[in-house]
């Protein structure tokens, strides 16, 4: 009966990741047009967060500044990812509330950042981390007070060894801690074309099978809309890129995947999911830590993308391995949530 279900259920995900596609597409011209026509172009950081100039990374995007392409691109799948929810009558208290609004509160966060960056006259081009990480924060607490006390959700899932108590304020904390992480995560590694659509599009993949399995039918409907918008963004945004998402895109995508985790109860799986997303987050704090204590660098250009790039890699070279390691990953993730006891 459950395989019935999944089967009934799939065939209706697929058709509404297909809507978001043809959403997306269909807004993609409407916002091309309108970047091209007003010179949207991201402005490089030209200082690092530690201080000094970022001599390699300007040197690595040395031929994207000359190309001049447009940002905030990630604004067409916080169009079309609420559109398409409502359309389809996906809005649910229990599954798709919390999700769909941290990926328009990020999403939010991350367009602020983005016009800054645009219009604004400092060095920093854009937010500053202090700022943009308070603001995260504060999406992150409100979503958590909401995922513990108005839902009831006080444990987590521990794989392999069953659920543990944490209570309303350790439910709270982990939640704020999945969203601001997720978020931050998934921004560093917006940085090479199509690198974050990709892995963010396979880690959703990822969690909108667990949910399937779960049978929490409007989250996975929720995962697999956000599937097919970003399947749109990756058609114009491999290399060589006609925009980026932006911070619009990255911190709406990662916000909503840190939900994503914590609603399918497997936040501990989340390492393992985005495994990518953690060693490329994990990588710029180890270069942050090493200037700061020790005055020196680990990596030529830090996140690890932009070290194997000054290594010699080619930029699609990366994407492609990255993508590779992604899809493992994700399917990896998904045999521990069944093997471990999140799913059944």
């Amino acid at each position: 009966m459950l395989l019935n279900d999944i089967n009934s259920n799939m065939g209706y995900e697929l058709i509404i990741s297909l809507g978001a596609f043809l959403l997306s597409m269909f807004l993609t011209p409407i916002y091309t047009n309108f970047a091209y026509k007003h010179k949207l172009w991201k402005r490089q950081k030209s200082v690092a967060v530690t201080g000094e100039e970022l001599t390699v990374m300007n040197k690595l995007h040395k031929e994207k500044i000359k190309r001049h392409f447009p940002t905030m691109a990630g604004i067409i799948m916080l169009v079309t990812v609420p559109t398409v929810l409502l359309a389809t009558n996906c809005l649910n208290r229990g599954q798709t509330w919390l999700p769909i609004v941290a990926f328009v509160g990020g999403g939010v966060i991350g367009f602020i950042d983005d016009i800054l960056n645009l219009f604004g006259k400092n060095a920093v081009a854009g937010l500053r981390a202090p700022v943009k990480f308070a603001m995260i924060t504060a999406v992150g607490v409100a979503l958590g007070w909401f995922f513990a006390v108005k839902l009831g959700w006080t444990s987590v899932m521990i794989p392999y060894v069953g659920s543990l108590e944490i209570g309303v304020l350790g439910m709270i904390i982990i939640f704020a801690f999945a969203v601001v992480a997720t978020g931050n995560a998934v921004n560093i590694s917006d940085g090479m074309d199509g690198l974050a659509g990709g892995l963010a599009m396979l880690a959703y993949g990822s969690y909108g099978i667990i949910a399937l399995l779960q049978e929490q039918w409007y989250l996975a409907g929720f995962c697999f809309i956000v599937i097919g918008a970003l399947l749109s963004y990756i058609w114009f945004n491999v290399y060589p890129a006609r925009f980026m998402m932006g911070d619009t895109g990255s911190f709406a995508l990662g916000a909503g995947l840190g939900v994503v985790a914590m609603m399918t109860n497997s936040f501990l799986l989340l390492p393992v999911i985005g495994g990518l997303f953690v060693i490329e987050a994990g990588s710029s704090l180890i270069q942050i830590v090493s200037k700061k204590l020790f005055h020196r660098k680990i990596f030529i250009s830090a996140p690890l993308h932009h070290h194997l790039q000054a290594k010699g890699w080619e930029e699609s070279k990366v994407v492609m391995r990255f993508w590779i390691i992604g899809g493992i990953l994700a399917m990896l993730g998904v045999f521990l949530a069944m093997g471990g006891g999140i799913v059944g």
